[in-house]
């Protein structure tokens, strides 16, 4: 917590760099012998895909996934020599400006492939066919994939250098549909000429090579994220969030707290007012719900998350530490990322990509 703060901002962001190298060399491990890529959608999942991805380039990653064409223009002006596979593929009018980047695009559809080819696509260029396995999302269908298999003038055209589906319940290892999607997928892609697989997410990764196949794609586990709902998270921490103590009250009549009068103190009792709220990402929902961290005690957020301020009870903490300027750690060591994500009632990934441009973001133990 070195970086300088001004009144500007709620707080101090910190992104461990090193945290990051390590998880996804502990996901490269889990996916051997098979290789690993990196999802850095949504500016690696909010982080920062400039430090983010040369960190993971440091540590080896040749093989990145972003969401569209922007992404992907900017990930290509930080990594010349990067495999870069854009999730949604063509859309309509860009399949020159992804040839000219030197990305690589998911087919989605039959659609998406025949425009692909009629606009320049050859054999020149490769590309992913995103099967469809139990999503319901993205992915050419069952017939699509049928119907694409007897079009051998549409895949003589077509560089197909891997075949792709997304897994829907890896997080949950023991459901029923991630063993029904394996099967699903292998029928499928026997249709189509030989080509490598990539369907595995963070927790496919770590359920085993079955699960990974022959491109793995690292995604909320490399920044911390437990890649489970029903285990201990094996990956290392690498948000760090603190915000200042602006003011603190005692209290020594019952009053209520914040909008609403959600909560009622009594005394005798000490509340800090901190300067962050859901302006900048720390979800409303963890009113009367949140805890916080400071000198040593787990704290509770009392009263209603407001846009730019929340009120936590300090009273089990030294005054001398509850003190204006104090900075309480709202997401770390102590406050596990999917922990409050899941008071908050949402997932880690929707916490990471929602912390605000207001934030002071430090970026530590870079290995570049």
């Amino acid at each position: 917590m070195t970086a300088t703060l001004t009144g500007t901002t709620p707080g101090l962001l910190t992104v461990d760099l090193d945290a990051i190298a390590q998880n996804y060399r502990k996901l490269v491990e889990s996916a051997a012998p098979n290789d690993c890529g990196a999802v850095v959608k949504a500016n690696a999942y909010g982080l920062g895909v400039e430090p983010v991805a040369r960190q993971l380039h440091a540590a080896g990653c040749r093989h990145y996934f972003v969401a569209n064409l922007a992404e992907g223009r900017q990930l290509r002006n930080l990594l010349a020599d990067a495999a870069i596979y854009v999730f949604a593929g063509p859309e309509p009018g860009e399949e020159r400006a992804l040839r000219d980047a030197g990305l690589v695009p998911v087919l989605n559809s039959l659609e998406q492939a025949q425009r692909w080819v009629e606009n320049g696509g050859t054999q020149d260029y490769p590309v992913v066919v995103h099967i469809d396995t139990g999503m319901s999302r993205l992915g050419l269908s069952a017939s699509e994939v049928e119907a694409l298999s007897r079009n051998n003038g549409l895949l003589d055209q077509l560089r197909i250098t891997f075949i792709m589906t997304h897994l829907a319940c890896a997080d949950e290892p023991g459901h029923a549909l991630n063993e029904e999607q394996v099967a699903r997928f292998d029928a499928l892609r026997a249709l189509l000429p030989d080509a490598r697989s990539s369907f595995g997410n963070s927790a496919g990764i770590l359920l085993g090579p079955r699960f990974s196949g022959d491109l793995a794609r690292a995604g909320v586990a490399l920044y911390g994220g437990n890649p489970f709902v029903d285990r201990a998270n094996p990956m290392k921490t690498v948000v760090r969030l603190y915000s200042p103590i602006l003011q603190v009250r005692e209290i020594d009549a019952p009053v209520t707290v914040g909008y609403g009068a959600t909560h009622m103190v009594e005394p005798p009792a000490r509340l800090a007012t901190i300067g962050a709220g859901y302006a900048d990402g720390y979800p409303r929902s963890l009113g009367n719900a949140g805890r916080a961290y400071l000198g040593g005690v787990e704290v509770p957020v009392v009263g209603r998350v407001s846009m730019d301020m929340l009120t936590i009870d300090v009273s089990d903490v030294a005054a001398d530490v509850a003190a204006p300027g104090a900075m309480v750690e709202l997401i770390g060591d102590h406050i596990a990322l999917d922990e409050l994500a899941s008071a908050a009632g949402t997932i880690s990934y929707e916490i990471l990509t929602r912390l605000g441009p207001r934030w002071t973001r430090c970026y530590e133990n870079a290995d570049q």
